[in-house]
């Protein structure tokens, strides 16, 4: 072999050589890389819920409260709202009760009268017991505490 295609040949395999490391080196680089990549990505993962998960179950316990509260609020209206509507269905009755008033003082009034009208013609019966009572039996007047009354009552 001639010495010039020897070492032509050398210069060859170094650069071969060169070559391949720098291959093998990129792809050594690139599997550790995807090798490593999936578990980064699990610890950056697992790195966040454990920051942000504490924060999480406070607000969810938080929003449960406000539920429970709209909840409550909820009834409270739905029953008020009922009751008014009960209310508004209520007027005949309230028309009834007035006419039931109405009738009792009109005969309250005519009451009133007939005794006032009483009072002055003959005396009420217990005045008559009063009267018969402190005269030991014997009547005060003839004439004013009779068994029947003017508008012919019996006493």
């Amino acid at each position: 072999m001639k010495p010039e295609v020897a070492s032509g040949w050398k210069m060859e395999e170094q650069e071969m050589q060169l070559k391949v490391k720098k291959v093998t080196d990129k792809f050594t680089e690139s599997m550790y890389f995807l090798a490593n990549e999936p578990s980064l990505a699990l610890y950056r993962l697992q790195e966040h819920v454990r920051r942000s998960l504490p924060e999480l179950v406070q607000h969810k316990t938080d929003m449960q409260g406000v539920e429970e509260q709209c909840q409550g609020a909820i009834y409270t209206v739905e029953y008020a709202c009922s009751a008014v509507k009960s209310m508004s269905n209520s007027g005949a009755y309230f028309k009834n009760i007035e006419g039931l008033l109405r009738r009792a003082i009109s005969i309250k009034d005519q009451m009133s009268s007939l005794q006032s009208r009483r009072a002055k013609r003959a005396p009420l019966p217990f005045q008559c017991w009063m009267v018969y009572s402190v005269n030991n039996g014997r009547k005060a007047h003839s004439g004013s505490c009779e068994e029947k009354g003017s508008d012919g009552i019996r006493f």
